[in-house]
């Protein structure tokens, strides 16, 4: 059958002895509503064994269907000429020149980690290396997105400290360097961290593979881990709210990693993949061997038989309902060439890992599972991948945002307190405080090829053999999104490009993470389909198109739900890694500019959450036409060669860029004086975290150069001051005020604060 509509089935599958009679209960328990599963037995022209009921409970989740995002995602823009595979595969892939060609793709595992918070992140880490090397890439870097309540919470900290550990450890023993991300508290996450990895991988073009079962009678194969009753239902688990008791009544739906299996799989996937033995191979993810085998069957047009009985396994008992959907880590599903699988066992055996044929490639276009030879679930593909039914939500904003955007910040512009005091708090605050502890936790050089490291903007990864080098970052402010959705949106793909181009980065192409609550709630649609909207709009005006991503809806506890957090991963190429440009100030004299111009816009800043524990007022303004300006003036400035070092400014405002380039990796701080004559308050100058603004420095002699590019962009631009030496203070003057701070104090407050608040006693239970 070729479209879901043609027929429905007439094969009899007989119920299997033990399994349990399917009742409304049972459906409900499931995640399928009333109206799905009435839908799924006229696809189906009869009642659905248990089997088949787990199936479809999979395979039509939010998690693996896309049910309420799939119509709008599709308004994103997802074409270009450098893009070699947009949305649909395990990962994007964008050509980046010279035979090259980069996988990269970011995925979320927030639930697991709520629940158990070490496996939940390794196996994020875990399964988005899978996704990068079935592509036939070889991981060369990930990043993470991490965000959690604030510190002030034992759990928090307990979390906090599991998910950094299981990121690190997992990462670590793979042998693949973390180089940047971002770490995030708010009490907008205190019941629903969000845990999201993103990997990068590098091929020739040639190299390049797709999960597709081609090949009527091909053989499939399971390669790597037996499986295990971990994880089962973890795609369902994964489209549901959490609830206070989630930590035991979910801990048997998180997955258990083994990074040293991961590492075997990883050298003979490449291996499977160069040998031509093979014509397909995914990672069993989602839904294990149910969605892998499904949607490998459905990209080819083509049907499946797998027989359960021939799947190794670990346990004893497991039923075929508990294998099809169990998501133990480490396994593949691959497609091998008729008669060449002796290759496969021959090149996993030498890698101490496991191959068996469990079923093949057929062609009638069912997804057929055998136990022992007796069938037990018979389903055409195509209903399982292309049928979930998507929906189209009403969407309303809330009440309250309103009220909250539209709340009269005025009084939040006179300082309260003394001005260096407010920025050295501001500085110790754990969202602008170096996320050093943790980072230092990670091994960032493995492999000799990172060129920058964490710590700044983006990080960049080196092509060996060429001139050129990639980039990446991860960014939003899951504030802004909350108090404006479009513009909160548009903001973060724009800082994300700012954070690509201050390395000397073109940004190229994006994955997204969109992490959101509940969609049936009318609020949270809204707030999707505008981020959507604005995620749309900034990536036409950038040139960026999306590539892939994931969507996490149903992040809420107890019915409340996090701040709306589509996360964007952006790459961008660098053709000569020569021109890569640092994020510290570095020698006395240079010259400081600020690119763009300072506004009083401090509605979601961290000032007011941190002096007023506040999230409230519109969030600031942005320009598509300004920023794109801005990103190609910085780029001709680095190509030129006229910078020594560039730095967004966003999170703290302008006072706290400025000491993030003074204080650098704090192994030499460096002090400035700074005069500003802009005519606002002090405060908003200072903190305000007004778009479309870079610092760069410069020699001296280069600034006539930086000065005329930016005004031939028509980007605001001027000089604001000068670097001095490392004994001297960091000074700011303006027409209403000044501040001036001691460079060591600075870098306690900096480099300090998170350790001070990890040594505090810290519990599970708290």
């Amino acid at each position: 059958m070729s479209t879901v509509d043609e027929a429905v089935t007439e094969t009899l599958v007989a119920p299997r002895p033990g399994d349990p009679e399917i009742t409304p209960e049972l459906v409900a328990d499931h995640g399928l509503s009333v109206e799905e599963y009435e839908r799924i037995l006229d696809l189906m022209g009869r009642q659905l064994t248990f089997t088949e009921l787990g199936v479809f409970s999979a395979m039509w989740s939010e998690h693996c269907g896309y049910k309420n995002s799939k119509r709008l995602l599709r308004l994103l823009p997802t074409e270009a000429p450098w893009v070699i595979q947009g949305p649909g595969e395990n990962a994007g892939v964008i050509d980046v020149g010279e035979g090259y060609a980069l996988a990269f793709k970011i995925e979320s595992h927030n639930h697991p980690s709520a629940v158990e918070p070490y496996q939940g992140a390794a196996t994020g880490v875990g399964g988005i290396l899978r996704d990068i090397f079935t592509m036939g890439a070889r991981p060369v870097a990930v990043l993470d997105s991490l965000r959690f309540g604030d510190l002030d919470s034992g759990r928090v900290r307990y979390l906090f400290g599991g998910v950094v550990a299981g990121v690190g450890d997992y990462g670590n023993c793979i042998g693949v360097p973390n180089i940047g991300g971002e770490v995030v508290f708010d009490r907008g996450y205190e019941g629903n961290p969000i845990v999201n990895a993103m990997c990068l991988g590098l091929m020739k073009t040639e190299e390049l593979i797709t999960a597709s079962a081609a090949g009527v009678g091909n053989p499939l194969m399971t390669v790597g881990a037996r499986t295990g009753r971990d994880g089962i239902h973890g795609a369902t688990f994964a489209s549901e709210e959490l609830s206070e008791d989630a930590d035991e009544s979910s801990r048997p739906q998180v997955q258990v990693g083994d990074p040293f299996t991961e590492k075997l799989l990883l050298e003979a996937s490449l291996e499977l993949i160069a040998s031509g033995a093979i014509t397909g191979i995914q990672d069993m993810g989602a839904a294990g061997i149910t969605s892998s085998a499904s949607e490998m069957a459905g990209r080819a047009g083509n049907g499946v038989e797998i027989d359960m009985a021939l799947v190794p396994v670990r346990e004893q008992g497991m039923t075929p309902y508990e294998i099809l959907l169990s998501e133990s880590q480490e396994r593949m599903l691959v497609v091998a060439e008729k008669g060449r699988e002796h290759e496969v066992v021959s090149i996993l055996e030498k890698w101490e890992l496991e191959a068996k044929v469990i079923g093949q490639v057929t062609d009638d276009g069912r997804f057929r599972v055998l136990e022992g030879g007796v069938t037990v679930a018979d389903i055409l593909a195509l209903p399982l991948t292309d049928g979930c039914p998507t929906y189209e939500r009403e969407g309303v904003e809330g009440e309250d945002i309103k009220l909250l955007r539209e709340t009269d910040l005025s009084e939040h512009m006179l300082p309260r307190g003394n001005l260096t005091g407010l920025f050295r708090k501001l500085l110790g605050s754990p969202n602008i405080a170096s996320k050093r502890w943790v980072y230092h936790q990670y091994d960032t050089t493995v492999r000799t090829a990172t060129a920058v490291r964490p710590g700044g903007d983006a990080g960049v990864i080196r092509i060996r053999g060429t001139s050129k080098a990639v980039a990446a970052t991860t960014d939003c402010n899951g504030r802004f999104v909350y108090l404006q959705p479009r513009t909160g949106a548009m903001i973060a793909v724009a800082e994300a490009a700012r954070n690509l181009v201050c390395v000397g980065a073109q940004p190229t192409a994006i994955t997204n993470n969109l992490n959101f609550g509940n969609p049936l709630k009318a609020h949270i649609y809204y707030q999707f389909r505008e981020a959507v909207l604005g995620m749309k709009e900034a990536c036409e005006a950038f040139e960026t198109p999306v590539t892939g991503g994931n969507v996490s809806f149903y992040n809420e506890t107890d019915g409340v739900a996090i701040y709306p957090t589509p996360v964007i991963g952006m790459v961008g190429v660098i053709d000569d890694a020569s021109k890569i440009v640092g994020q510290a100030f570095q020698t006395e004299g240079d010259d400081i500019v600020l690119l763009g111009e300072n506004t009083d816009e401090l509605g979601g800043s961290e000032y007011l959450y941190v002096t007023a524990r506040l999230v409230a007022g519109a969030p600031p303004s942005l320009d598509l036409g300004k920023e794109r300006a801005l990103q190609q003036a910085v780029l001709m400035m680095t190509h030129g060669r006229h910078l020594r070092s560039a730095r967004d400014c966003s999170d703290g405002g302008l006072a706290c860029t400025l000491a993030e380039c003074a204080l650098g990796d704090g192994e030499a701080p460096i002090g400035i004086s700074v005069e500003l004559d802009d005519d606002l308050p002090p405060v908003a100058v200072l903190f305000a975290e007004s778009q479309g603004r870079i610092v760069i420095s410069c020699a001296a002699d280069q600034t006539v150069h930086v000065l005329r590019i930016a005004k031939e962009h028509g980007v605001p631009a001027a000089k604001i001051g000068s670097v001095t030496t490392g004994g001297s203070p960091f000074r700011i003057v303006m027409p209403e005020g000044k501040m001036e701070a001691d460079l060591v104090e600075m870098a306690d407050a900096y480099f300090g604060a998170l350790p001070r608040i990890m040594d505090a006693p810290s519990t599970a239970g708290a």
